[in-house]
């Protein structure tokens, strides 16, 4: 939008979006409370892929991220943050729009854009790190869209996907236990059936030129109200390739 373009009611519409998926109270209160562990995954390996120190404050610098997915912009700001040059992606213009709202209110630069990954790709865009997390369990074509994501990591560089398991263990945790019992998600946000295996992600990961090096589960610790890393993948799941250089 341009300053001459702007519609104020359009502003101020997806302000108050913004302001619910920025609520670590609000019905996003789960996303805030993972995206900890989701951050420190992503900072650790990058950084240990290209030999930099994740205690520095712009640790990321340097690095060009694609953030597909990324909804109203809970990774894509603390990437920026981070000093990485980030284009966040999504195909739902309300997404898109909160993120950019909040970025500008923010004072982070982030590059928004309402599209999608085949579309990225066409473009010719390439990224030092592409990240699509819990996005594959709501694709059409898990094969398509992960292939897609590998063919826009450039060489050398790293993919990083999180998604759910498909297992009886992820039916009662991630869709009865969140969705009808602690009412974290609204009820139908998952198809159980679209849940994806660490064995079929790493597959199709295979068949984009990609290597897989690491697995990390997430488990929800109730004692403490957190999410937590574990070396079980049975219900939340995070895995990360390697493109040869």
């Amino acid at each position: 939008m341009t300053a001459a373009t702007l519609d104020q009611a359009e502003v101020e519409k997806f302000s108050r979006l913004a302001a619910e998926w920025w609520n670590p109270q609000g019905k996003m209160a789960v996303l805030h409370k993972f995206n900890p562990v989701r951050l420190a995954y992503v900072r650790d390996l990058v950084t240990a892929s290209s030999g930099r120190d994740p205690r520095r404050l712009r640790a990321l610098e340097g690095l060009r991220i694609l953030d597909i997915g990324c909804g109203g912009g809970l990774i894509s700001e603390a990437l920026a943050r981070m000093g990485a040059d980030v284009v966040g992606a999504d195909p739902a213009r309300a997404n898109v729009e909160t993120a950019r709202i909040h970025a500008a209110q923010s004072g982070i630069a982030v590059d928004y854009r309402c599209t999608t990954a085949e579309e990225l790709a066409a473009a010719g865009e390439s990224f030092d790190v592409v990240l699509a997390m819990e996005v594959v369990e709501h694709v059409a074509d898990v094969e398509l869209f992960t292939t897609t994501c590998c063919a826009m990591v450039r060489p050398g560089g790293l993919l990083v996907m999180a998604t759910i398991n498909r297992t009886m263990a992820s039916f009662a945790l991630a869709i009865v236990g969140a969705e009808y019992v602690l009412g974290w998600l609204p009820r139908g946000t998952h198809d159980w059936n679209k849940f994806v295996t660490p064995a079929e992600l790493e597959a199709a990961i295979g068949k984009g030129g990609m290597a897989t090096f690491d697995r990390k589960g997430v488990w929800y610790n109730l004692m403490h109200s957190r999410w937590e890393p574990t070396a079980e993948l049975d219900v939340n799941y995070m895995v990360a390739a390697r493109k040869p250089a």
